[in-house]
C-alpha cells in the first residue's frame, strides 16, 4: 500500500475525525499518517478574512502548507471552510457558520430563533463545503460538495456535530432525517465534505502516489 502523509489544516477534532473517515473510505489503496492543527501548537492560525468559502479555504490550505513549519516536514495540506446557508435568512450564516454564536448550542438557537416565523415551505437550506489542497510551493486545487434539506423546528438526534441537528434531509432514502439521525457511516457518504472531498480525491491520490507508481 502507498503511505500518504497529509496535514488537515484545523483543530476541530470533530471535523479531522470525519475527514479521515471519509479519506479512507475513498482511497483505500493508501495508508493515512494525519497530522492536524493541533500538532503544530507555535504555527499561527491564517486570518480567515475572504468573503467567500473558496477564498477562506485555498487561505487556510495556503497558509498551513507553506509556513516554515510545515513545508520543513515536507506535508501536503487539506483545509475545509464549509457552512449552513439558509434560504429564508438571505445565505446566512454562511461564511459566519463557525462564528455565529459562542457555542454550537448557542449557534443553532439563534438559527432557530431566527427561522421562528418561518413556515415549513420557507424552510429550504444547503450545506456548503470548499476543500483547497495545497503544497509547499503554493499551488492549490479546489472541489465544492453541497448537500440540499431544511431547517427543522427543533434539534433531533445525537450524532454528528455543529448544525447537524437541526438539518433535515430532504432527498434519498433518508429524507426527513437529520444528519444527528443517521449513522456516521451513512453521513460520511452523503454529507457535503464527503461530496467535496470524492471530486477532489482523484487530484489527492495523484499528487500523493509516488512517481512511477
Amino acid at each position: 500500500m502507498n503511505a500518504a502523509r497529509l496535514l488537515i489544516a484545523t483543530g476541530n477534532r470533530h471535523k479531522v475525525d470525519e475527514i479521515a473517515a471519509i479519506l479512507r473510505d475513498l482511497l483505500p489503496a493508501f495508508t493515512w499518517e494525519l497530522r492536524s492543527a493541533a500538532d503544530f501548537p507555535h504555527v499561527p492560525e491564517p486570518v480567515e478574512d475572504g468573503d467567500t468559502f473558496e477564498a477562506n479555504a485555498a487561505i487556510k490550505a495556503r497558509g498551513w502548507a507553506m509556513h516554515p513549519d510545515v513545508r520543513a516536514v515536507g506535508l501536503a495540506t487539506l483545509a475545509d471552510d464549509s457552512g449552513l446557508v439558509v434560504d429564508a435568512l438571505a445565505g446566512r450564516p454562511g461564511i459566519l457558520s463557525a462564528r455565529y454564536g459562542a457555542t454550537p448550542t448557542a449557534r443553532i438557537e439563534r438559527v432557530l430563533r431566527e427561522m421562528r416565523d418561518v413556515g415549513d415551505s420557507h424552510r429550504s437550506a444547503r450545506f456548503e463545503c470548499v476543500v483547497a489542497l495545497a503544497d509547499g510551493g503554493g499551488a492549490l486545487w479546489t472541489a465544492r460538495g453541497t448537500v440540499a434539506g431544511r431547517i427543522t423546528h427543533a434539534p433531533r438526534g445525537t450524532a454528528g456535530f455543529g448544525y447537524d441537528p437541526i438539518f433535515e434531509l430532504t432527498d434519498g432514502p433518508h429524507a426527513g432525517l437529520t444528519l444527528a439521525e443517521v449513522p456516521e457511516s451513512v453521513k460520511n457518504g452523503l454529507s457535503h465534505r464527503a461530496r467535496a472531498l470524492r471530486a477532489l480525491a482523484p487530484t489527492l491520490a495523484a499528487m500523493l502516489r509516488p512517481a512511477g507508481v
